[in-house]
């Protein structure tokens, strides 16, 4: 198969129709259906069957679909990383982070890199399973997140480390044990996250029943809960000392609850020397916000 037969095949499986296939690749719909004919009759079997108006892919094609998704996958990345060449010093990075990184870190892993490179940027602030997928798809070149699991077709590295700590409108002790907080209302993060799941886990070891009334995706949204007069929360760092205000107190808590930060990669693309610049500038802006014992002092690791 060529490269034009594979552009037509994952056009036609993603549309279902010729017409629409066409559409896609901004071509005629006879020339989208000379250049499938022509695939057939050099692979000598059919790719697809006319089904009430739609066309489905054959046996023989769900079997060549896999394969070629990954030959399309690898001719996106040589375009893009041609694009990429083309623009030299006006190189492009798109990033993807947590919300609750976007608030502080980030911003001050940008402001020395934003000085020194001539590079433009995107900032997307999604949850883990976007940003995994957007990894996937290519949409993302770097993700920023506190997800610790392993995804196929990932690499992953950590770069820093924040931590819980337990932000209210009352007055508390710094550090504050879980214990002391037994009887308190929680806002605390969805379980399905990988920060909620440490918060389950560590008011379970606790032993602790707490009124979780209020879950929530995003810290802030938590902390402007708190600021609201609706609870306490338990918060990662980064989140609390950005949105912390007058009346507000921020306690660690005691035993802590370490959060490590990730970043992520796809792991078929080769890094420039602009990823390793971001991911050495995010280094840097995690040791000055929460420095600990081990720091990775440099992103060649990934």
């Amino acid at each position: 198969m060529r490269l034009r037969h594979i552009e037509v095949f994952e056009a036609i499986r993603q549309a279902g129709s010729l017409t629409q296939a066409a559409a896609l690749l901004n071509i005629s719909q006879p020339a989208a259906s000379k250049i499938l004919a022509h695939a057939e009759s050099q692979l000598g079997f059919k790719l697809f069957d006319r089904v009430k108006g739609r066309l489905v892919p054959t046996r023989e094609a769900d079997i060549l679909a896999p394969q070629i998704a990954q030959l399309s996958q690898d001719l996106s990345h040589v375009n893009r990383l041609a694009t990429s060449l083309k623009q030299g010093q006006r190189a492009h990075l798109r990033i993807g982070c947590v919300p609750a990184v976007g608030l502080g870190l980030l911003p001050m892993a940008m402001q020395r890199f934003y000085q020194t490179s001539h590079a433009s940027f995107k900032v997307s602030t999604l949850h883990s399973p976007e940003l995994v997928a957007g990894l996937h798809t290519r949409e993302l070149d770097v993700a920023i997140t506190f997800d610790a699991g392993n995804h196929p077709g990932i690499k992953r590295m950590q770069v820093g480390m924040t931590e819980l700590v337990y932000l209210s409108r009352g007055a508390i002790p710094d550090p504050v044990s879980l214990s002391q907080l037994a009887a308190r209302p929680f806002i605390v993060p969805d379980p399905r996250d990988q920060v909620g799941v440490q918060v389950e886990q560590a008011l379970e070891k606790a032993g602790i029943q707490a009124s979780t009334r209020i879950k929530v995706q995003t810290h802030y949204v938590a902390c402007s809960l708190v600021d609201a007069g609706c609870g306490d929360a338990l918060v990662d760092s980064l989140t609390a000392r950005a949105m912390v205000k007058p009346g507000m107190s921020l306690s660690r808590l005691d035993p802590g609850i370490a959060i490590p930060i990730h970043v992520m990669v796809h792991a078929t693309d080769s890094l420039s020397l602009l990823h390793h610049d971001f991911i050495d500038s995010l280094i840097e802006a995690c040791q000055r916000l929460a420095p600990w014992p081990g720091a990775p002092a440099s992103s060649a690791r990934i």
